[in-house]
């Protein structure tokens, strides 16, 4: 019984006063920049940096104040041997970050944000994580109308990445991301976590971030925090290992370890 390539985890540093799970925790980039270490610790093979919260109905902040918030932990993390990945889709913000040292740029926008992301992008090595994604935060609940969400988040897949290498980036840096909760119910979320293999453009590399979102705490009884959503989340990233996703963006990297290290065993005893 031979399992598939165990995925990397990737962790999540929001400097942010707003996200949804981890707002104002790491406002401080010593905070930040002594979180995610610990993550590294705990087995994270990337860091997700980001400074504008892109939870449902989360204003925007402005580009100087965006990166204001990141650079100095890019830049202390970089200086540390961190692989860093910088969650924004404004191009400028990518630059500066990739300019700190920054070696992945996470768009959730697929570049539909800002006209100037794919020039950046091709005009360095940085790996792109290139999202679905229909619409800001302030708006993208009233964008989840679909008539078949795994044809269209496919198709509208599809078309970014054709986007993508048309302005030059080569397939090979571009890793896909379905865009769960980004303009999506949670029964479309669900849907599309059953038909991974559909959505994206055969030999291209998929990141899922479900970690602590709202459709898992919708499974959970009672009032609870986000944090609470983990026992959840490592569960789900179990399933997502099985159906060969290439990494998990994760907030809590030692739950998921300690999952991803129960699943590798079971197959490796299994191909015994």
């Amino acid at each position: 019984m031979r399992s598939p390539r165990r995925p990397e985890l990737w962790g999540v540093v929001n400097v942010t006063p707003d996200s949804f799970s981890d707002g104002g925790l790491f406002v401080s980039p010593d905070t930040a920049t002594s979180h995610a270490l610990k993550m590294v610790e705990q087995g994270a093979s990337v860091i997700d940096v980001g400074g504008e919260s892109t939870r449902p109905g989360a204003s925007r902040v402005s580009p100087e104040e965006e990166s204001a918030r990141v650079i100095p932990v890019v830049t202390a993390l970089a200086k540390a041997g961190v692989v860093v990945s910088i969650d924004t889709t404004r191009a400028s913000t990518a630059a500066a970050a990739v300019d700190a040292g920054a070696r992945i740029i996470n768009d959730v926008s697929g570049g539909l944000a800002d006209s100037e992301m794919f020039a950046v992008v091709a005009a360095c090595d940085a790996e792109y994580v290139l999202m679905h994604w229909r619409g800001h935060s302030d708006q993208m609940d009233s964008l989840a109308t679909y008539d078949d969400v795994v044809g269209e988040v496919s198709a509208e897949l599809h078309a970014r990445v054709s986007a993508a290498t048309e302005a030059g980036i080569d397939t090979s840096r571009i890793i896909v991301d379905p865009g769960l909760g980004f303009a999506k119910t949670p029964a479309h979320n669900w849907t599309l976590l059953s038909h991974l293999s559909e959505l994206a453009p055969e030999g291209l590399r998929m990141i899922v971030g479900a970690s602590r979102k709202r459709f898992l705490g919708e499974l959970l009884t009672g009032n609870h925090e986000p944090a609470e959503r983990d026992g959840a989340s490592a569960a789900l990233g179990v399933l997502l290992a099985e159906a060969g996703v290439f990494a998990l963006r994760v907030h809590n990297v030692g739950a998921h370890r300690e999952a991803l290290d129960v699943w590798q065993a079971f197959h490796e005893e299994g191909a015994s």
